[in-house]
């Protein structure tokens, strides 16, 4: 939480479950929900993801995994960096090393048989200088 940020340093064998203390870490669902997959993937590349699997708060989606931190009701959470810094609830602690799960794509494309006439304008709206900047200036890395 914003309030009571919590310090630690991302990386190989961070002390995860002491900065967790008597709390959970809270996540998007490992099993089913991509949020979940990364964080997991992470966890487990840096070795810690033994010390915390039984001490995981299980949100259905990564918004519902961000309410539990930004309420209070679990000290750590493990969200998109986006939605971190669109909260004014909780402190952004550090990211996962890129190398640590697969890149997180979200794939651009127009279906051929839509019927909306701004589909193929909005696409080409996105990939512009001015689609691009937006992007990134809301944390997204431009296609």
């Amino acid at each position: 939480p914003a309030a009571r940020p919590v310090r630690l340093r991302i990386g190989r064998a961070m002390p995860i479950a002491r900065a967790l203390g008597a709390g959970r870490l809270a996540m998007a669902d490992p099993d089913s929900v991509p949020a979940g997959k990364y964080g997991k993937a992470a966890l487990t590349a840096l070795g810690v993801w033994p010390q915390v699997q039984d001490r995981i708060a299980r949100g259905d989606n990564v918004r519902a995994a961000l309410v539990l931190v930004e309420r209070g009701e679990a000290p750590l959470g493990i969200v998109y960096a986006t939605d971190a810094r669109a909260s004014k609830g909780v402190a952004l602690v550090g990211t996962f090393p890129a190398s640590s799960h697969v890149p997180i794509r979200y794939p651009l494309a127009r279906l051929t048989a839509s019927r909306h006439k701004d589909a193929e304008p909005f696409r080409r709206f996105l990939l512009s200088s001015a689609g691009r900047a937006i992007l990134t200036r809301y944390g997204f890395s431009a296609p």
